[in-house]
């Protein structure tokens, strides 16, 4: 049903799908870097779970979860990605004085004039830069900003004023072909409905982790507080 829409959406056939278009779904619209944003989300969240202790059943499960789908993102690849990634490479270690260093971020957007952050989560480095503010988005949730960029390698290309310009290669991008491929083998609709997904779900870990949901509660239920809710096995009088 959700592919459905987005051909509706389509004015046209196209090997790629059109950043930015309607996908069919109101409000949501097509994604421009749905792996690189994907993998940024999916890397983070594990991150994240990693500092939960192994016990945690939240930690055992949305690992399996996240590993899964991060398995299937990064074995979708556009063509030319390897040399697109060689060629930003060498202009991120021609110009490190236009980045910052930052083994992990913890969930704050750092934020130089006219320089972008260097990131590392799960073994990958990514260049984000301040996502642009969107009205409303976190209005119900003080915690990490949203996240609007951020890819393996590249980034949304935004610059605050007086710094100095540095210009990466088109990133490339998935064809429409690949896009169905992710979004058949996850299962969860569209990608950028999986996008949607995947930020809420580093949005809770997040907040999880902070509130520490592992531990015993600090005030202990009283005595046959919730037996009410227990499962019994004998049959009720009448």
């Amino acid at each position: 049903m959700r592919r459905t829409f987005r051909q509706l959406a389509a004015v046209k056939p196209s090997a790629y799908l059109e950043p930015n278009t309607p996908t069919g779904l109101t409000g949501l619209n097509t994604h421009p870097s749905p792996r690189s944003a994907l993998l940024y989300l999916y890397s983070r969240t594990l991150d994240k779970l990693g500092e939960f202790p192994e016990s945690s059943l939240y930690r055992q499960s949305a690992e399996a979860v996240t590993k899964h789908r991060l398995s299937i993102v990064k074995s979708v690849v556009p063509e030319g990605l390897e040399a697109w990634r060689e060629s930003a490479k060498k202009i991120v270690e021609a110009h490190p004085e236009s980045f910052v260093a930052e083994d992990n971020v913890d969930g704050k957007v750092v934020s130089l004039i006219g320089k972008m952050t260097k990131e590392k989560h799960g073994g990958s480095v990514f260049v984000t830069s301040k996502p642009e503010a969107v009205p409303g988005a976190d209005d119900e949730w003080d915690g990490e900003a949203a996240i609007k960029g951020g890819v393996e390698m590249g980034a949304y290309m935004k610059y605050e004023t007086g710094g100095q310009k540095i210009t990466l290669p088109e990133e490339p991008i998935l064809t429409a072909e690949q896009v169905g491929e992710v979004e058949n083998r996850i299962g969860a609709g569209l990608i950028e409905e999986v996008i949607q997904v995947a930020a809420g779900e580093l949005k809770l870990a997040h907040v999880l982790l902070e509130s520490k949901a592992w531990e015993d509660l600090v005030e202990k239920p009283a005595e046959g507080q919730w037996d009410y809710f227990k499962r019994n096995s004998v049959s009720p009088q009448n």
